[in-house]
């Protein structure tokens, strides 16, 4: 095996090892100390995720807002495992801690009490069927990324994948706070985990600029090469930012490091942002429309990971929650959005050629809607519903399950209606093109709707209908995009019209390059034969938008139905043709004074 793909196998299995742990979650929620504590040891909030105060330890053992953890006395040097762990499980905004896990916390003096000593015994985090539908999707979402970076790599390895790879590693939907949970057992594995984390982490952003240097075909001109040469830098001051940001573990307060940190994150997505754009027009019309899928995904998705990382490791917006730590699953569907960067990512890459991005933008933001609006008005309410029944947790996991198989039909609902919607131009067209074929009096009229008609309704790059003439097809008239260097005749026993014979539409995008067919942009993507159960009468080749976007599913489909109905005028018009033709023979004859023969049936 190749080094680079040893490598690449055993971070994947580092990366799924931070994932899947947390789906032990859904059945058996991690614990709670109670108390949340900022990377300065500063106590800002003492009920943690218990809606009852007097139910959270940290709060029956007398920590109050404003308390301070003494870093001084339980750095984790001099090491002693006990003390070091117990640093490691409470600081750093939102912890989570296997049930039963005893913390002891040394707190500083303040006003109106001395310093003191407190010990806290973690109790069981609450849920609720609305937690465990967020974690489920959060768990899939994120080993799918990370196997579909993986893949990439592992199929097309280069700066680009690695770079995207790297990113999705740390940067995906999963929470990893099981993994976590389960190191803290072990503070030397876990101070480990942290060192590894902080490399992990300038690592992904230095790869998420990697990856828009040469997205989406893993190239990279002259302009853009002294900024690739100073990633590996840039790597390494955010690895040593993040790496200091744990001296909290050794008695310095890092609050300000964490939220440095964090914040260039920001800049470091406005600035991949920024490239994208820069970039888009050094594209041909193709990768321009790919360029614009990886565009959409970075302004929904890199944002939303921030902000859900500012929430749970610091108190920058804790004014704006009222001390209240944000609800999990408002974090959880921010960590999914950072998904929809993945996914866009991976399809753009994979690829030649995509769909206009408004179609998968519309159908994501209806998945949002569809997610959301439980979240939003059922929140409490799940609670609740779940103290009224009172179902074990295995009954509560097939709930969550019943309820995602809802809410993915109801976002299939919703699709289907928004796609009607947005489609009515499309309707129109088929409308009107199906009365002009029916109407058409000849074959050639037939032939200019199916190419010429269609190709400029659809502003395609171009379009060619072939008919058939006894054991080949013939291109009809030019066809747009069509030049004379283009073939005229294709032989029906030619592989590329092999597909022919089941009468259904074919793809032509995974095909070899054909010197025959027009090339670049012009290229066909899509071949319809107009043809019933006996014959095939023509065949139309498409290519794609002139803007350089395929075509969408719906168009195809169209494209599609209109060759049926093609396939049956054409049939008519040789039916009439030889109505009209015996016609002119029988009366050649009667004028010669013959009669035909009577059929002998």
């Amino acid at each position: 095996m190749p080094r680079h793909r040893l490598l690449l196998l055993l971070i994947f299995i580092w990366a799924l090892a931070m994932v899947v742990p947390d789906l032990t979650r859904i059945s058996r929620p991690l614990g709670s100390f109670g108390f949340y504590a900022n990377s300065d040891g500063l106590i800002y909030n003492v009920t943690g995720p218990f809606v009852d105060r007097a139910a959270s330890p940290a709060w029956q053992a007398g920590l109050r807002l404003g308390d301070r953890i003494d870093l001084k006395r339980m750095r984790c040097l001099p090491y002693d495992a006990e003390t070091c762990g117990s640093i490691l499980a409470v600081l750093g905004g939102i912890q989570y801690v296997i049930p039963g896990r005893i913390a002891t916390i040394e707190v500083l003096a303040a006003p109106d009490h001395d310093a003191r000593q407190v010990t806290l015994v973690a109790v069981e985090r609450p849920t609720n069927w609305l937690v465990r539908i967020v974690l489920i999707l959060q768990c899939l979402a994120g080993i799918s990324v990370v196997s579909a970076a993986a893949w990439l790599a592992w199929t097309r390895p280069g700066p680009m994948s690695w770079g995207f790879f790297l990113y999705v590693v740390w940067f995906n939907p999963g929470g990893g706070w099981g993994f976590y949970a389960l190191l803290q057992q072990w503070p030397i594995a876990l101070l480990a985990q942290n060192v590894a984390a902080s490399l992990a982490q300038g690592a992904a952003y230095a790869g998420l600029l990697l990856f828009v240097l040469r997205a989406p075909g893993d190239t990279i001109t002259a302009r853009w090469r002294r900024l690739e040469r100073l990633l590996p830098l840039l790597a390494l001051v955010l690895a040593a930012t993040l790496l200091a940001s744990y001296g909290n573990a050794f008695g310095y307060p890092t609050e300000w490091l964490v939220r440095t940190g964090l914040l260039a994150g920001f800049i470091v997505d406005i600035a991949a942002i920024a490239i994208l754009f820069a970039r888009r027009r050094e594209q041909t019309p193709e990768d321009y429309q790919r360029m614009r899928w990886v565009i959409w995904g970075c302004l929904i998705g890199l944002p939303a990971f921030i902000i859900a990382e500012l929430l749970q490791v610091t108190t920058l917006f804790n004014s704006l929650l009222g001390g209240k730590p944000p609800p999990y699953d408002l974090l959880g569907l921010l960590y999914l959005a950072n998904g929809i960067f993945c996914l866009f990512v991976f399809w753009a890459v994979r690829h030649n050629r995509v769909v206009n991005v408004s179609i998968p933008l519309r159908r994501v933001t209806l998945l949002g809607l569809t997610l959301s609006v439980p979240a939003l008005f059922l929140h409490h309410e799940a609670e609740h519903l779940q103290e009224l029944l009172d179902l074990p947790d295995w009954a509560w996991l097939g709930v969550a399950v019943l309820i995602l198989f809802l809410i993915s039909r109801l976002h299939e609902f919703a699709v289907h209606v928004a796609d009607r919607f947005f489609n009515r131009a499309l309707d129109r067209t088929e409308t009107q093109l199906s009365e002009a074929i029916v109407k058409a009096q000849h074959s050639s009229e037939i032939d200019a709707l199916l190419a010429d008609e269609l190709s400029r309704l659809l502003k395609l790059a171009s379009a060619a209908t072939f008919r058939r003439a006894g054991a080949k097809f013939d291109r009809c008239a030019q066809g747009k995009g069509w030049d004379e260097h283009c073939v005229r005749s294709i032989a029906m026993h030619d592989p590329l019209l092999a597909p022919v014979a089941d009468g259904e539409p074919f793809a032509l995008d995974n095909i070899a390059d054909d010197a025959r067919l027009p090339t670049g942009l012009k290229r066909p993507v899509l071949a319809i034969p107009a043809a019933n159960r006996a014959r095939c009468f023509a065949i139309v080749f498409y290519g794609p938008h002139a803007s350089g976007a395929d075509l969408d599913s719906n168009e195809r489909e169209m494209l599609a139905r209109l060759g049926a109905r093609a396939a049956d005028s054409y049939a008519e018009l040789e039916a009439a043709a030889l109505r009209s033709r015996i016609t002119d023979l029988e009366q050649q004859l009667s004028t010669h004074g013959l009669r035909p023969q009577p059929d002998a049936a």
